[in-house]
């Protein structure tokens, strides 16, 4: 538990560093639809496929849409690591945009996730280490904006979230509880003013309609610096998730 608060201290110094300069504040009410399905092909290794379509501002506005396969493997009941691939399309919205037009993303990415029980509390952690390949708008001969070339970015990411049972029935639970936190940090990060490029606070509820199937429905408070940190993103966000867990894999008897 210190660990978790010593952490969560300098997430928070973190953010107050990358808003010590003088910025606009962008705020925008958003809604994500995201899925999330993992199928396992044998007793270690998966496959997970992740996309997700997020709208700003209700539904006024497209936000970004984004499709995301991984290759997992499972070392150990509490550890699985991962590699995977990322695309966006991140599109101009809200009174003051941060992109001046659609701007693509390639993510070439490695993850660790681990999980354990306190009591009824399941704990989960994860870390991403992100190679960001980011579109760059420039103003062509024709005077118009267009992606040129990509840019090299470093991030990673840590997530914290605690998950808790509210109702079961056989033993199994059906109602849960979940909370938690997502940083996103830059790393050597070129012309970056900002340690923080993001940081979600997560708070919701999940039902298990069996083994297979769940929906989860979340508030995220999403802030976003742009790389200048002129600019800070403050979002009240809806994300409805619907996750799949499908096993292929059958053992000999």
């Amino acid at each position: 538990m210190y660990k978790i608060i010593r952490l969560r201290a300098i997430v928070l110094f973190l953010m107050m560093f990358s808003s010590s300069y003088s910025q606009q504040i962008s705020n925008n009410t958003n809604v994500w639809l995201h899925y999330s399905g993992k199928n396992k092909f044998s007793e270690k290794l998966s496959l997970t496929l992740e996309a997700s379509l997020r709208f700003a501002n209700g539904f006024s506005e497209k936000q970004q849409w984004f499709i995301r396969p991984s290759l997992d493997y499972q070392f150990s009941k509490s550890f699985v690591a991962s590699i995977g691939y990322t695309y966006y399309d991140t599109y101009v919205y809200g009174e003051i945009p941060m992109n001046k037009l659609t701007t693509p993303e390639h993510h070439a990415w490695i993850q660790g996730v681990f999980t354990h029980n306190l009591r009824d509390f399941k704990l989960t952690h994860r870390l991403r280490d992100e190679s960001r390949f980011v579109g760059i708008a420039t103003v062509n001969n024709q005077g118009d904006l267009e992606i040129s070339n990509f840019e090299y970015r470093n991030r990673l990411r840590y997530m914290f979230l605690v998950n808790h049972p509210l109702i079961k029935k056989n033993d199994k639970t059906k109602l849960f509880a979940l909370a938690g936190d997502e940083v996103f940090v830059n790393l050597g990060v070129k012309d970056a003013k900002t340690a923080v490029q993001q940081n979600r606070i997560i708070a919701g509820f999940g039902y298990n309609f069996n083994p297979n199937h769940q929906i989860q429905l979340s508030y995220i408070h999403q802030n976003i610096w742009n790389l200048k940190n002129t600019l800070v993103e403050d979002n009240l966000t809806i994300r409805i998730s619907y996750i799949t867990n499908f096993d292929w894999y059958k053992k000999e008897e």
